[in-house]
């Protein structure tokens, strides 16, 4: 089947293969984009590592990796079978290329390299970060310009998101990331790996006001986060306690949650206040990408927020909020529509911000 098969509303579909191997998902993807810039997920095929890393507490990334290079070839292979499709249909290859573990950015993106000179196809390398900043114009077709709050395992930040690479940083954490603070919360109280659904589940059982944690930086006018002495706090306190009972666990867990809420509630307010300041007179709109956006309470609080400030807040499934190719695929289909492509020379980046100068192409954007 080529490409100039595939129709929808009457359009060529350019077909975009994606793959995502930055963290501890083995991920592949097929994804098309219409002229009109409407995008269609036809495969998107993700393989957890949890249960590799399960006993550690955590992601090793050695491990990781070593996964990757066993299960890629067979993830594509599942992605094109559930599309329908052949390698040789594809329009380009797009693959993460930074920032994550480096080890498995790098299977992945060679994996990349290879196709597209085997296929004769362009390769685009993409920040792991766009593939989230995209996301939402794929599920929502959210136009620019939007406010992404991005909370996940490695990553939180405010981003003014104006055009395909054209992303300002507003703030992010000086320390632990919320999905990082999350897993280690829930590594002190023995609830296991992954934190964030696990400190969730606890916590309704608890009472959030027997605990009083700190809300580091609430009342800065900054855009930062800071989770590490929330996280002290909290050690503190298990450590008082101990050995702790159920009801110790839920309400140390239930104080955790309401902290981390009110944080990131208060900092998305202000977040919006800057929005109409910076681009005064354009609708505000929120979106929320990364495994975080799970949490029903944070979630909550968000939606409040936004509906103060008169802002349509924007989450895509959970399933492409969290690691996957969908993201991947759609962030080089929207570069490749632009004439944005990669070198085969390419280098995988273990750290790669989205305001980094390089992310820049084109000047599409508000």
């Amino acid at each position: 089947m080529g490409v100039d098969q595939i129709v929808v509303t009457g359009q060529a579909q350019a077909i975009i293969l994606g793959i995502e191997t930055s963290c501890d998902e083995t991920a592949a993807a097929l994804v098309t984009r219409d002229e009109s810039g409407r995008g269609a997920i036809r495969s998107n095929v993700v393989r957890s590592q949890l249960d590799e890393h399960a006993a550690f507490g955590g992601v090793v990334p050695e491990l990781a990796a070593r996964s990757h290079v066993e299960w890629l070839d067979h993830i594509i292979a599942q992605a094109t079978d559930e599309a329908g499709m052949d390698l040789a249909d594809v329009d380009a290859v797009a693959a993460t290329a930074g920032p994550g573990l480096i080890g498995g950015v790098l299977v992945g993106l060679t994996t990349a390299k290879a196709l597209a000179a085997s296929l004769g196809k362009p390769l685009i390398a993409v920040n792991h970060l766009e593939g989230h900043a995209l996301t939402a114009r794929l599920t929502d077709g959210v136009e620019f310009p939007y406010l992404m709050l991005l909370v996940s395992g490695g990553h939180s930040q405010f981003v003014l998101v104006r055009g395909v690479g054209q992303y300002e940083r507003w703030g992010g954490t000086i320390d632990d990331a919320l999905g990082e603070a999350f897993d280690k919360v829930a590594k002190l109280l023995s609830l296991g790996h992954p934190g964030g659904p696990a400190v969730e589940r606890v916590a309704r059982d608890g009472d959030p006001r027997r605990f009083r944690f700190p809300r580091p930086l609430l009342r800065e006018a900054r855009l930062d986060f800071s989770f590490s002495g929330l996280k002290t706090a909290v050690r503190l306190q298990a450590e008082a306690l101990a050995p702790l009972s159920d009801q110790d666990v839920a309400d140390i867990a239930a104080g955790f949650q309401a902290a981390v809420t009110e944080i990131v509630a208060t900092r998305s307010r202000q977040a919006l206040e800057r929005f109409g300041q910076v681009l005064p007179g354009v609708q505000p709109q929120l979106v929320v990408a990364g495994g975080v956006a799970a949490n029903r309470a944070i979630a909550a609080a968000l939606d409040r927020v936004a509906q103060d400030m008169g802002a349509p807040l924007v989450v895509p499934p959970i399933a492409l909020c969290t690691d996957n190719g969908a993201m991947v695929a759609w962030a080089g289909a929207e570069r490749l529509a632009l004439g944005d492509m990669s070198s085969l020379s390419v280098a995988a980046r273990p750290r790669w911000p989205l305001d980094d100068p390089d992310m820049g192409v084109n000047q599409h954007g508000v």
